[in-house]
């Protein structure tokens, strides 16, 4: 249509070759340029909005741990260790497993299986279980306090499994708010270490383990299908174990018992570890780890003011240094 109207009309091509080889150089150099600064202008705003982003996520997932150990504590005047361990893990990943039929999920592919047993070991079998036993001596506060050593161990665990090497100041800054950490425990412990510790420090290996682990894949994958699938692998042996453990140790429902039951199942094992793993895939495993120097804080205000423990003199000192670590970790650069 264009050739056959120009064609009647001579006027229309009385145009050089070169002034139109001008014309389309300027108009390419005019769009490379538009196009340059829209993406400038587009990853300049969308990277600090990946980072808040990715840092609200992960606070949601800390609030959401905060709430453990008391719900814990709740869950244990219900059942005995090993059964509320086993039930749990087996309500969390029918739930896991509802979301991933209504979605429509496909399997994973086979190389991520092992990754995903290594966060289904450590965070949905050996933390609730190592932290549980330990809170049948321990008090949640002491408890909350211990496992504040889990933003320096993820990290570490981190840097060896990735290879990505933290600045110095990143270090300085997490192992000076492990050291708080650590002297708080001491401090309210007498300075000495029971069993219940010994617990809590396995439970910190595996879960950074976990965590790291669940981390990375959520980089190639939806956070929500780390947590998803890691519980699915764990649901013939959860659904055995809740049978057995069931028939061996005492059952005595109450409200408490049972709020505490839904809540580590569902708020602590699937959602708060949904949203956990998506912060971590957006600002970063070391960085979001930090983000749980303050989960010990929130859990010692839940320890209060929903079992009634004495909070400790030393947890505003011990807040404050926490606060100043986090602060320093979060700028500083990896």
């Amino acid at each position: 249509m264009r050739a056959q109207d120009s064609a009647t009309n001579a006027s229309t091509i009385a145009v050089t070759i070169t002034s139109a080889a001008t014309a389309a150089a300027v108009a390419g150099a005019t769009a490379a340029t538009t196009t340059a600064s829209v993406a400038q202008r587009t990853s300049g705003s969308a990277a600090p909005a990946s980072r808040t982003r990715g840092t609200l996520l992960a606070l949601l997932g800390v609030v959401s741990f905060s709430l453990t150990f008391p719900s814990t504590v709740w869950g244990l005047e219900s059942f005995g260790p090993w059964s509320l361990v086993a039930v749990r893990s087996t309500l969390a990943a029918l739930i896991a497993g509802a979301f991933l039929l209504a979605g429509r999920v496909p399997l994973p592919e086979r190389r991520h299986w092992a990754g995903l047993a290594v966060v289904a070991g450590g965070v949905v079998i050996g933390f609730p279980l190592l932290t549980t036993l330990a809170l049948q001596t321990s008090t949640t506060s002491h408890a909350a306090v211990v496992v504040g050593l889990l933003p320096l161990t993820t990290a570490t665990l981190a840097a060896i499994r990735t290879g990505r090497r933290p600045s110095r100041t990143f270090w300085f800054a997490a192992v000076s708010g492990a050291v708080v950490v650590l002297a708080f425990t001491l401090q309210q412990s007498g300075g000495a270490l029971s069993t219940s510790d010994l617990y809590l420090f396995g439970a910190l290996l595996v879960c950074a383990a976990g965590y790291t682990e669940g981390g990375r894949l959520a980089s190639l994958m939806p956070g929500w299908q780390v947590i998803g699938w890691a519980l699915v692998l764990c649901l013939p042996l959860m659904a055995v174990a809740s049978a057995v453990t069931l028939s061996i140790e005492p059952v005595h429902l109450n409200a408490h018992g049972i709020l505490g039951l839904v809540w580590v199942a569902a708020g602590s094992t699937f959602f708060g570890l949904y949203v956990w793993y998506r912060g971590m895939a957006e600002i970063g495993i070391p960085k979001a780890s930090q983000l749980q120097l303050s989960q010990p804080l929130l859990t010692l205000f839940w320890s209060v003011f929903l079992l009634g423990e004495s909070l400790p003199l030393a947890a505003p000192l011990a807040a404050v240094g926490v606060l100043v670590c986090i602060a320093v970790t979060q700028r500083a650069k990896s």
